[in-house]
């Protein structure tokens, strides 16, 4: 039997995700360090409009997954986007649409795990950071390649530490506003009492730079990255035809919960002008409190110190949750990738658990450069690995909004019904794409202009690299 034939026996992923596990995976999609640690340079921008920021960006967000939704429960197979795009575009399209989330996810992952080893130093400065990036690095990858089943509750766990930390912080937040505790500024009144609630209005040009609301649109979108890892999920969910309509259709109640609700509290809670660009949404909540202790096995610890050994703790499982996503979503598109022929045939190879072993090899050789470049430069390399990250991002969203009109007109010329279709379709469509295009704009006059640069060029790049390779 030819090797051919012997890989072609193996190349069924199981459906080992059940719904727990989808829904949290969704969930961790929406929250991640950008929740966490993201907001203060978008209110130093825009005041506490940001909230309508979000609430905008959530919606454009939820339409996205809602387009994506309606393809992959259609159809729940691997490759997800890239798939749709293969079919239902061209090759060219489905080529570059795999390779542009596999590239993106893998500075993602690189970023994460710069990150990692900062959050480590925080107990352990003497640790390397490259150290600290080696070790997760390994324990990650070594978790994707057991099962997906191993994937699921891991990220599971991770999730449920994020929500029950935002949870706390909201019904904490809230019990210092009723109550009265929260210190002499804390007020409901503190979101329109200075300036109102546009303070520095929608667009304007300062002495350092732009603000308003739409100068913080591009680096607020940018918080609801990860969203589209639902749709990698389809081909190994239990019953997809009802976990992944729930988990989309859930997504925007939890994206008004957890980032439209817990920043009416924080904005409550502090003046939007005590904010500053490396504030943290949880010391904000706590900044009030200095000089509160108390005791813990005839101990006397400070109350600001334990917030900033959870805080940690918190936005350490975020970076991790994201990495063992990018690890999981990564192979995935890989394998989907070589099932379409647009990437070399030994990437479909699975082992006895039904996992991509070489997609989740190959993706974490590319990604552990990042521990290379810790030990070089150090100081410099989250600022090098993110480069590249939001013009890959902005092109994958813009795909996935056209891909659903080519996928849509098919399947409606076919006289095919829906199993979940999107909302307000083919309108959604183009107020996603144009929201999408806005931000290119605004991205190009507010100092983000070499990412705008980067797209035509990165899509070239990836035009030769398909001509070269000639995918059958």
């Amino acid at each position: 039997m030819s090797n051919e034939n012997k890989i072609g026996q193996n190349e069924t992923l199981v459906r080992g995700l059940t719904n727990r596990h989808i829904q949290l995976i969704a969930l961790g999609g929406a929250i991640g360090t950008g929740l966490f640690l993201g907001i203060g340079p978008a209110a130093v921008l825009a005041g506490p409009s940001v909230i309508l920021g979000y609430a905008l960006a959530g919606i454009i967000a939820f339409f996205i997954m809602r387009q994506l939704g309606e393809m992959v429960v259609q159809e729940p197979v691997s490759g997800s986007f890239s798939y749709f795009a293969y079919k239902y575009w061209g090759n060219f399209p489905g080529f570059a649409s795999g390779w542009n989330y596999w590239i993106l996810y893998i500075l993602v992952s690189m970023a994460e795990l710069t990150a990692i080893g900062h959050y480590i130093h925080f107990w352990w400065p003497e640790i390397p950071l490259w150290v600290s990036s080696l070790f997760f690095f390994v324990v990650i990858n070594a978790l994707n390649l057991a099962s997906v089943k191993v994937y699921g509750e891991t990220e599971f766990w991770f999730s449920i530490i994020k929500v029950v930390a935002i949870i706390a912080m909201i019904i904490f937040g809230v019990y210092l506003l009723i109550s009265g505790t929260g210190g002499e500024k804390a007020s409901i009144t503190n979101l329109w009492n200075d300036g109102g609630f546009f303070p520095k209005g929608l667009f304007h040009k300062t002495e350092n730079g732009y603000s308003g609301l739409f100068a913080a649109m591009a680096m607020i979108m940018f918080s609801f990255g990860g969203l589209e890892l639902i749709g990698i999920t389809a081909a190994e969910a239990k019953n997809p035809e009802k976990t992944i309509p729930q988990a989309t259709n859930q997504v925007i109640y939890r994206i008004l919960i957890f980032y439209v609700g817990a920043l009416v509290i924080l904005f409550s809670l502090s003046p939007w002008r005590d904010i500053t660009e490396g504030s943290s949404p949880f010391v904000m909540v706590f900044q009030n409190l200095n000089g509160l202790e108390f005791s813990l096995f005839g101990k006397v610890i400070q109350f600001n110190t334990l917030i900033a050994n959870v805080l940690n703790l918190i936005v350490l499982t975020a970076a991790l949750s994201v990495y063992n996503s990018s690890v999981y979503s990564n192979s995935r598109m890989l394998f989907g990738l070589a099932q379409q022929g647009n990437a070399p045939k030994f990437l479909r190879k699975l082992n006895k658990n039904s996992v991509p072993t070489n997609a989740i090899i190959v993706s974490s050789c590319f990604a552990g450069i990042c521990i290379i470049i810790n030990k070089l430069v150090p100081e410099k390399a989250f600022e090098y690995l993110m480069a590249l990250v939001v013009s890959t991002l902005i092109i994958n969203w813009l795909m996935i909004c056209y891909t659903h009109l080519k996928f849509k007109k098919s399947i409606n010329a076919e006289q095919i019904h829906s199993k979940f279709p999107s909302i307000f379709y083919p309108i959604s469509n183009y107020i996603c794409i144009a929201f999408l295009v806005l931000i290119l704009g605004l991205m190009s006059i507010t100092g983000m202009e070499i990412q705008v640069i980067l797209i035509p060029l990165w899509i070239g790049f990836l035009f030769v690299m398909y001509k070269l390779y000639k995918p059958k």
